[in-house]
């Protein structure tokens, strides 16, 4: 991928009014190709999400079927939640467009987004649920999942033959045992994993079945007290010990793919596309790296995992309702998702559709735990949590440092509730 999957990026200014629009060029509820002729469909989509290949494919096979045009405009990350915001708000909203999975909730909350309940009874059957579920909110299917990627261990196979290591491992016990084999036998750090690579720490957290707020009557407030989130963060301290990467930074503090292509670190927990940042540091180390998908506790069920990743939504004041729901029947359709996966290595809609992965080491590792990922919790007053200082990465360094992960969770109770509490 050209970019880097983000999440639950704080919505600012989400509670502009968006109001439906009513349409004036007679294009709702037609349904043969010759009522779409002449029509255009404005499509957003984010820089590096969509290959050009995959765009003219698209195209040309939406012109055969409605007979109408699709205009794709590219549009930057940075700044997009404002753009969108704004744009959704005018008279001639982007029809159809990308938004960010753990976007997906604010922007539903404003009633940006149009119910796509319909879609999803004609071709979501198989969707894969834990993919889908950012784009239900409040019971209803406000989006469509599009694709999505997740953290694997990045290792070096130098290191891990150095060691004696011959195979991967297969649960969360053995893959210890083998970054505290290559402690002892190398002068290799076993892993690099700062304190504070906190979308790992979501994954613990899911394997747990733990949730990071809680109801406290209309109002959510921080459930980082749960003892399952304790146990999330145990197994955090009990990998990170191993390591000598500073317990108050992340992952991007410095870039860990930087680190890791200076050839004295056995592996770190990233996203596939950071092995470039590793070699683009040290060409040398191409050839050494390898990948395999973060074990769980048991073998046979991967470790939890966030999933970022991108949903397709249509907005509530497009005047072009069915036919964006057209486009939406080819472009998550198995040939144009299979496409998408084997283009940008990224993970598709369907389980079935995986095996366009076959080929794309890093992609064949992160898929198997994609069944069983999860995000940050799928409510608008999330986006507040993760504005800087998050009070997440703070509780991790606390405990890391010595407190109880009960302490820990008190120490950072009130800027956590006080996020949540800010007016979205």
């Amino acid at each position: 991928m050209k970019r880097k999957l983000t999440a639950a990026i704080a919505v600012a200014g989400m509670m502009v009014s968006i109001a439906a629009c009513g349409g004036d060029d007679g294009d709702d509820g037609k349904t043969g190709a010759d009522g779409y002729k002449g029509e255009t469909l404005t499509v957003w989509v984010m820089d590096g999400s969509s290959p050009d290949q995959w765009q003219k494919d698209l195209a040309a096979e939406f012109e055969k079927k409605t007979e109408a045009k699709v205009r794709f405009e590219v549009q930057q990350w940075n700044g997009i939640q404002q753009k969108l915001t704004t744009a959704l708000s005018e008279e001639n909203p982007p029809d159809v467009f990308e938004i960010g999975n753990t976007q997906t909730p604010a922007y539903a909350k404003t009633g940006g987004l149009a119910d796509l309940a319909d879609l999803k009874s004609e071709i979501g059957g198989e969707w894969t649920e834990s993919l889908n579920e950012s784009s239900v909110f409040e019971g209803k299917q406000y989006a469509a999942p599009w694709y999505f990627a997740n953290r694997v261990v990045l290792y070096n196979k130098k290191v891990w033959a150095d060691a004696g290591l011959k195979g991967t491992p297969k649960t969360r016990d053995e893959f210890y045992d083998a970054l505290k084999t290559i402690g002892e036998k190398t002068d290799a750090e076993p892993i690099y994993l700062p304190g504070q690579n906190w979308y790992h720490f979501v994954g613990l957290a899911i394997a747990e079945g733990a949730e990071l707020v809680k109801k406290d009557g209309d109002t959510y407030v921080s459930n980082l007290d749960d003892p399952k989130v304790a146990a999330a963060m145990e197994t955090y301290k009990k990998f990170q010990a191993l390591s000598e990467a500073p317990k108050d930074k992340d992952e991007a503090t410095p870039q860990q793919g930087e680190v890791f292509g200076k050839g004295k670190v056995g592996a770190f927990i990233g996203m596939g596309w950071e092995a470039g940042i590793a070699i683009k540091a040290n060409p040398e180390i191409e050839k050494e790296i390898g990948y395999f998908t973060i074990p769980g506790a048991t073998a046979g069920k991967p470790e939890g995992v966030f999933l970022g990743g991108s949903n397709l939504a249509v907005a509530t004041g497009s005047k072009k309702q069915e036919l964006a729901r057209e486009f939406l029947k080819i472009a998550l359709s198995d040939k144009y998702e299979g496409q998408l996966a084997k283009l940008n290595g990224v993970i598709p809609n369907k389980q079935s559709l995986q095996d366009n992965l076959k080929g794309n080491a890093a992609a064949e590792a992160a898929a198997p735990a994609a069944a069983g990922g999860g995000t940050t919790p799928l409510i608008p007053e999330w986006a507040a949590v993760e504005n800087a200082p998050n009070p997440v990465k703070a509780y991790m360094t606390a405990v890391l440092n010595g407190k109880s992960p009960a302490a820990a969770a008190k120490q950072v109770e009130d800027e956590f509730n006080k996020r949540l509490a800010q007016q979205q």
